[in-house]
């Protein structure tokens, strides 16, 4: 059977959310999502970014997805990028261009210097932040910016009650979330401690969704997704569907 790819880029993500924010885009993105662009108009963006949250991983697993469906008003089906592993994959969702215009071709993480979502936020003189573990790619890609970086140390809780203590300060806020793709490296996709870590994925979305005020655009927003390897492992970064299709959900609360 052939292999079907989402036909949607995630390159077309970062001049949607402008477009919904109000804003300019990034200078070099690729056309707003026009179909994200009509969600409405927000005042305010948070988003979500647990990893590797293919949507294989949604399609096996949907109902454990009650909340986010039950919250969100656009499911978006998107093709991410090659490679695809995370620094590749959230450096085009936060600019809008393709691994050759950003920078990013493999597994490193350099700082991109072309002009991103935050920058675009930043001019427009919204606050940015980013909530992460102290070792992420997405943050250290996107330093250097006129906004805040807050490494966390303590574990998942710990980050998840920063980026929830931090959500009435800022006006776009990413909050990323690495322990999925943590769990699915070592046990497998399918194995009780990565549905558990997708669990708690999805109970932290609805519990970020609740935190965040009226006229806030929340985004549960996976940068690729994942497969199983011989070992009973998980792997990604392959032009395979299991690893390039992505569904981003979103609504303004």
């Amino acid at each position: 059977m052939k292999d079907v790819y989402n036909s949607m880029s995630l390159d077309s993500v970062a001049a949607a959310l402008c477009k919904v924010l109000g804003i300019d885009p990034p200078r070099s993105a690729a056309e707003a999502n026009p179909i994200l662009s009509n969600i409405g108009s927000a005042k305010k963006l948070v988003m979500y970014n647990p990893d590797a949250v293919g949507l294989e991983v949604f399609q096996k697993y949907t109902a454990l997805f009650a909340p986010v469906l039950a919250k969100t008003t656009l499911a978006l089906p998107l093709s991410c990028v090659m490679p695809s592993v995370t620094p590749v994959c959230f450096g085009t969702m936060y600019t809008g261009v393709q691994p050759e215009v950003h920078g990013i071709r493999r597994y490193e993480r350099p700082v991109i210097t072309v002009d991103s979502l935050y920058d675009a936020a930043i001019r427009a003189g919204l606050r940015c932040a980013i909530v992460s573990e102290p070792d992420c790619s997405l943050a250290d890609i996107f330093l250097g910016r006129d906004m805040d970086y807050y490494r966390v140390e303590g574990g998942l809780d710990a980050i998840n009650a920063k980026g929830l203590e931090l959500i009435d300060k800022y006006d776009v806020l990413t909050l990323y979330n690495g322990n999925f793709d943590s769990t699915m490296h070592k046990n497998g996709p399918d194995a009780p401690a990565s549905v558990e870590a997708l669990r708690r994925n999805v109970e932290t979305f609805a519990r970020v969704w609740e935190a965040c005020p009226e006229g806030t655009l929340v985004g549960f927003a996976p940068d690729h997704g994942c497969h199983l390897i011989d070992g009973e492992c998980g792997s990604h970064g392959l032009d395979m569907p299991s690893d390039i299709n992505i569904v981003h959900f979103y609504g303004i609360k």
